[in-house]
């Protein structure tokens, strides 16, 4: 199969790069703009993006119980104390301050009194089961071999492709689509010689040439979507083509 973020064209801009949420977050750090807003930027990345920093923590050798903790202090932290100012506007990623903001607050725990629960009565992220929804899982024995940065970043990769995937889905859902995104999302992101739209149409009762022109819809909005996926995650529209390329090179080098 190929690689998921691989599918998206590099050189595909659609447009005019609008204000997104992580350049909203850094413009929202100076006293001029409307900091509210920045700050609830800030939350919706941090609620998308939690696994990483989970993944991260785990990594490090924290228990389960203590990394989803962890996770909670972490970015109850992030955005209800001021660490927009930590936000390193020259790097422009919102992953690389998400890594090095959860290095610096691991590095700092052993020193941090509690007098309550990790967390306190304050939950962040909902979860019942951290792998539940997973777009990706590590083993215990592929975990161990690889370093917490590129368990981080795997994680951060597989994540972007699944809010794409999750926003297709719901687009497809609410135009009475959902069981053609069902049977097609599989093979979004395959080589054509992989697919086989003989046994696609008569999984959905239609011709190969319906099958053939609904997939090729698909795949665009599936790079549409993923690609703004990323510009969520930068500051300035010239990062989103190399950003890509570095998503690409993670999931590509965790396949091998």
């Amino acid at each position: 199969m190929a690689d998921p973020i691989r599918a998206v064209e590099l050189n595909e801009h659609g447009g005019m790069f609008m204000t997104t949420r992580w350049s909203l977050v850094i413009s929202g750090g100076s006293p001029e703009r409307d900091e509210r807003k920045a700050r609830e930027a800030l939350a919706d990345l941090c609620r998308a993006y939690w696994r990483p920093v989970f993944s991260f923590i785990s990594r490090r050798g924290y228990s389960r119980e203590d990394a989803q903790d962890l996770t909670q202090d972490f970015f109850l932290m992030v955005v209800e104390q001021n660490w927009l100012r930590h936000a390193d506007v020259n790097r422009g990623r919102f992953r690389s301050f998400l890594l090095k903001s959860v290095q610096n607050f691991l590095s700092h725990d052993a020193d941090r009194q509690r007098t309550q629960k990790r967390g306190g009565d304050v939950l962040f992220i909902s979860w019942d089961d951290p792998d539940a929804n997973a777009p990706w899982r590590f083993s215990q024995e592929a975990l161990e071999k690889v370093a917490p940065e590129q368990v981080f970043d795997f994680s951060w990769a597989a994540t972007v492709v699944e809010q794409a995937m999750r926003r297709l889905k719901q687009e497809c859902e609410m135009n009475g689509r959902g069981r053609l995104f069902e049977v097609l999302s599989a093979h979004l992101v395959a080589e054509r010689a992989d697919v086989s739209y003989a046994e696609l149409a008569r999984d959905l009762s239609v011709a190969e040439t319906a099958i053939k022109k609904q997939l090729h819809l698909l795949r665009q909005r599936y790079r549409s979507l993923l690609r703004e996926e990323v510009a969520e995650t930068v500051a300035n529209p010239a990062d989103v083509d190399e950003e890509i390329r570095y998503l690409c090179a993670t999931l590509g080098a965790s396949a091998t």
